[in-house]
C-alpha cells in the first residue's frame, strides 16, 4: 500500500507539471499566435506575428480617430487637392466596394498623429517597415512574402508571390493629388509615420508583377493605405 501511495503522488507530480506546461504553452500560444483587434467603429482585424512585430492582416478601414474624433469623408476632386489637414476616402469613392476587403485610403496627414489605429497600435515608422522586411530576406524578395498568394484580388501573379509571412497585402491602389484613383488590383501602396522632408513622407509599394517591396516617398496629400502595427 505504502509503495502503491508513493507511486501515487509520482503520478500526481507528473501530471502537474504536465498540465503546468500546457497551461505554460497556451498562455505563449495567445500572446503570440493570431488574434482578433477592433477599432472604435467596430471593424475586426486579425493579426500575423512576424519576427517580433505583430501586424493587423487587413488595411485599416476606420472612420474615427481613437478618441471618438470624426476623420473627413473626403470624396470632391478639389477638395482633395487642396487638404494641408487629415482626410480620407474609399477608391473611386464607393464603401459598399471596397471597405471590407481593400479598406480606406488615407492622406498622411490623417493617419501621423498617433490616433489613427486602435489604442496599443500604431502606424508603422519607415523603420519599422525596413525591420520588416529586413526579416523576410530583404526588399528584392520580401514582397513576394508580403502578398496574397493567387489572382483573386492581384490582376496577375507570378509565383513568388506565396505569402509566406501572412501579411496578406492586396492591391488597393491609390487616390492622387488631383483627387483621381489609380492602381487597383495591380499595386498597393501603404505610408510610414516617418517624413522625408518638409512636404514628403516615406512609403512602401508592392506591385503585380515583382517580388520586390518599393520604399519611396510622396507628398502629404495623396491617400494611400494603411496597415497598423502593435506598440512594443
Amino acid at each position: 500500500m505504502k509503495m502503491q501511495s508513493k507511486y501515487l503522488i509520482y503520478l500526481f507530480i507528473v501530471l502537474g507539471f504536465i498540465l503546468l506546461f500546457t497551461n505554460s504553452c497556451k498562455k505563449v500560444d495567445n500572446e503570440n499566435s493570431s488574434y482578433i483587434v477592433n477599432d472604435i467603429d467596430g471593424n475586426v482585424y486579425h493579426t500575423v506575428n512576424v519576427g517580433t512585430q505583430v501586424w493587423m492582416v487587413e488595411n485599416l478601414k476606420v472612420t474615427k480617430y481613437n478618441n471618438g474624433t470624426a476623420i473627413p469623408l473626403v470624396t470632391d476632386n478639389t477638395a482633395w487637392s487642396n487638404l494641408t489637414t487629415p482626410g480620407y476616402c474609399w477608391y473611386n469613392d464607393s464603401a459598399q466596394t471596397y471597405k471590407n476587403t481593400y479598406g480606406a485610403l488615407y492622406n498622411w496627414y490623417a493617419e501621423n498623429n498617433g490616433i489613427l489605429c486602435p489604442t496599443g497600435w500604431h502606424v508603422p515608422t519607415n523603420f519599422e517597415w525596413t525591420q520588416l522586411t529586413n526579416f523576410l530576406g530583404g526588399d528584392s524578395i520580401a514582397g513576394g512574402k508580403l502578398k496574397e498568394a493567387g489572382t483573386s484580388h492581384w490582376i496577375h501573379q507570378s509565383s513568388v508571390a506565396n505569402n509566406f509571412s501572412g501579411f496578406t497585402a492586396l492591391p488597393g491602389g491609390f487616390r492622387d493629388t488631383h483627387g483621381i484613383f489609380y492602381d487597383f488590383s495591380i499595386f498597393g501602396y501603404w505610408w510610414s509615420t516617418t517624413g522625408y522632408d518638409a512636404s514628403r513622407a516615406w512609403y512602401r509599394s508592392l506591385a503585380y508583377n515583382s517580388a520586390k517591396v518599393n520604399r519611396n516617398y510622396s507628398v502629404e496629400s495623396v491617400g494611400f493605405s494603411v496597415r497598423c502595427i502593435r506598440d512594443y
